[in-house]
C-alpha cells in the first residue's frame, strides 16, 4: 500500500475549530475524501469509488453468506437480551426506558463482531479509502424498536469526534452492517449526499460529561436547523436502505442521522469506526477531557491484522 503523505502523523493543530460560545460556522474541508487512486487490485471498483468521493458514503450489497448473517443476527439479539442488572455503562438504553439503545465496544463483547470487524469485507476496504492501515476508534450496536425506536438527530461524527476525542484530521470512515431489512420506512440510515464537503462548526460549547446526555438525545455538536434546511435544499436527501446484509460505508463529516420507528418491523445495525493510524487522538479540541474509552479508543490503538474468509462462531 502507497500510504499517503497529506498529514503528519499525531496532529495536534485544530484544523476544524467547533463548539464556538455564540455562533455556527462553515468551514471548507481541508482533507480528501478518498484519499487513494483507484487502481485494478482496489477492494471496491472505479464507479464505487467515484460515487464515493462524490457522494461521501457508499452501499454495497451481498457481501455475506446466510449462515454468516445469521450469525451476527443472532448475536445481536444476544447482547439486546441481556439482563438489565447485568448491562455495564457502554449499554446505552433509550430515554425513558430500560429498552437497549447502544451496545458500545461491540468487538470487545462479541468474539463474533471482533472478527467482523477484521474482516477485508469491511478493514480492507476502510485502507483502501483511507490510503492507510486503520484501528477501530469506536465499535457499536444501534437498535431501533419496532413502535418505539427514538431518532438520531442529524450530525456529522467527525465534528464530536474532534472536539470530544481528539481525532485531528477527516481521516475516518464508519461502515455500517445491516442486521435487520432496513426500509425507507423503520428509521434508515439518511444522508445528505456532497455534505462531507464542508464542516460545520457548531454553536455551543461542550458541557463537562456532555456524553452522559448526548448518547440519549443529542443537542451539543448538532447543526442549526436552517443549515439543514439549506444543505438539504441544496444537496438533496437520500436513504441508505437495503436487506439484512447490506454494508453503508460513510466518511466521518457526511451529515447523517436517522428518523424514529413507529413500524412494526425493528431496525439493528453494527457499526464500525476506522481511523487512519497516522491520525489517533489527541488532546479534545473543545473539551475539558476526552469522552470515556469505550466511546473512543485511546489505549488500543494498534493496526488491524484484516482477515479473509467466511464468519463462523
Amino acid at each position: 500500500m502507497n500510504i499517503s503523505t497529506h498529514m503528519p502523523p499525531y496532529d495536534t493543530v485544530d484544523a476544524y475549530p467547533t463548539r464556538h460560545p455564540d455562533k455556527e460556522q462553515i468551514i471548507e474541508r481541508a482533507d480528501p475524501v478518498l484519499w487513494s487512486e483507484w487502481h485494478e487490485g482496489a477492494p471496491i471498483s472505479r464507479d464505487e469509488a467515484t460515487r464515493y468521493a462524490k457522494n461521501g458514503y457508499l452501499v454495497r450489497h451481498d457481501m455475506f453468506a446466510d449462515d454468516e448473517l445469521d450469525l451476527m443476527v443472532e448475536t445481536a439479539r444476544g447482547l439486546r437480551d441481556t439482563d438489565p442488572a447485568e448491562r455495564p455503562a457502554d449499554f446505552v438504553t433509550e430515554p425513558g426506558s430500560d429498552d437497549v439503545r447502544t451496545v458500545f465496544r461491540l468487538d470487545e463483547h462479541s468474539p463474533v463482531f471482533a472478527r467482523l470487524a477484521a474482516d477485508t469485507r469491511l478493514a480492507g476496504v476502510a485502507e483502501f479509502l483511507l490510503n492507510d492501515r486503520v484501528y477501530l476508534h469506536q465499535s457499536r450496536l444501534n437498535y431501533k424498536p419496532g413502535f418505539k425506536g427514538k431518532e438520531f438527530y442529524w450530525h456529522s461524527d467527525f465534528e464530536t469526534w474532534h472536539a470530544e476525542d481528539g481525532l485531528p484530521r477527516m481521516r475516518s470512515v464508519s461502515a455500517s452492517v445491516l442486521l435487520t431489512d432496513n426500509s425507507r420506512l423503520n428509521g434508515p440510515l439518511l444522508l445528505i449526499p456532497g455534505s462531507q464537503n464542508e464542516f460545520i462548526a457548531c454553536k455551543g460549547e461542550t458541557p463537562d460529561n456532555n456524553h452522559e446526555s448526548s448518547l440519549k438525545a443529542q443537542e451539543v455538536g448538532v447543526p442549526q436547523p436552517e443549515t439543514i434546511s439549506k444543505f438539504a435544499r441544496d444537496l438533496g436527501l437520500d436513504a441508505a436502505s437495503g436487506p439484512t446484509g447490506t454494508v453503508v460505508f460513510f466518511d466521518c463529516n457526511t451529515l447523517h442521522g436517522s428518523n424514529g420507528n413507529i413500524t412494526p418491523d425493528p431496525r439493528s445495525n453494527a457499526f464500525f469506526v476506522f481511523n487512519s493510524i497516522t491520525n489517533r487522538p489527541v488532546s479534545p479540541f473543545a473539551a475539558a477531557k476526552p469522552r470515556p474509552a469505550w466511546l473512543s479508543n485511546r489505549d488500543r490503538i494498534m493496526p488491524i491484522d484484516t482477515i479473509d474468509g467466511p464468519i463462523t462462531r
